[in-house]
């Protein structure tokens, strides 16, 4: 692939990160206070959904990631991915009672589909000499899409409430899927890299110690859902949620 190529390809994968978080942060605030404020769940039943979440994240990116190498298809997980982020936000505006997110909440994280053939394709088309230029446009992107959407959730949550607020951030990341589909152009078979398999033995030692410190530092995660309701209880705001959500991800 020639340089313009490349370059418009790394853009279009930015400008589509950007819009997808942009969504995705514009609900992220206040989406513990709809589970349990608007449709009446319990602090285990949000844990529960947001636990199953991130298990549908991880299982997402590690099947997505092994299947488009054995099929040979790329492009195709990433827009289907953007798009499953813009139906479930949908599906969350017209449930009615908190059972009816567990659906759309597995449809929204297995969106992470997109996550290892996004940056499998950016690896393909970069040189060493602009690798980490590229991933880290795609990652600022990523982080000025998620000030947006917070931004945007402070200006809008007051006039449209939640579920119409979740009706907008749909929007933001069905463009991206659709920007995907029209603009990429997916690069021969032939010229695509295949791994036939997928074991331990054929990682290399950094990687593998890599992944031994990223789970035990896992460990000690937990969703930041329980300090928003935390802060709300403590005294906060709705409206002012939102800022505060920005400072924990930072932090």
């Amino acid at each position: 692939m020639d340089k313009k190529k490349a370059k418009k390809t790394v853009r279009t994968f930015a400008l589509a990160s950007f819009l997808n978080d942009l969504g995705s942060d514009m609900i992220y605030p206040i989406w513990p206070l709809f589970v349990t404020s608007v449709l009446g769940a319990n602090m285990a039943v949000l844990g529960f959904i947001d636990g199953l979440g991130e298990a549908i994240v991880s299982v997402s990116q590690a099947a997505s990631g092994y299947i488009s190498d054995r099929i040979r298809k790329r492009k195709v997980f990433i827009w289907v991915g953007y798009l499953f982020g813009s139906l479930s936000r949908v599906g969350y505006a017209i449930s009615s009672v908190w059972q009816h997110l567990i659906p759309f909440r597995i449809l929204d994280r297995a969106g992470k589909i997109r996550s290892a053939p996004r940056d499998a394709i950016i690896a393909d088309i970069s040189t060493k000499e602009n690798r980490g230029k590229n991933f880290g446009l795609l990652r600022a992107m990523d982080n000025l899409g998620a000030v947006c959407g917070i931004i945007g959730c402070i200006l809008f949550f007051g006039l449209l409430g939640y579920r119409n607020l979740f009706l907008l951030a749909a929007i933001p990341s069905a463009i991206g899927a659709l920007l995907i589909f029209s603009l990429i152009k997916e690069r021969k078979l032939a010229d695509v890299r295949i791994y036939n398999g997928l074991a331990l033995k054929d990682l290399d030692k950094n990687f593998k110690l890599f992944l031994l410190l990223s789970s035990f530092f896992a460990l000690g995660s937990f969703s930041y859902s329980f300090l928003l309701i935390y802060a709300k209880e403590f005294g906060f705001q709705v409206t002012d949620i939102p800022p505060f959500s920005r400072t924990l991800q930072l932090s």
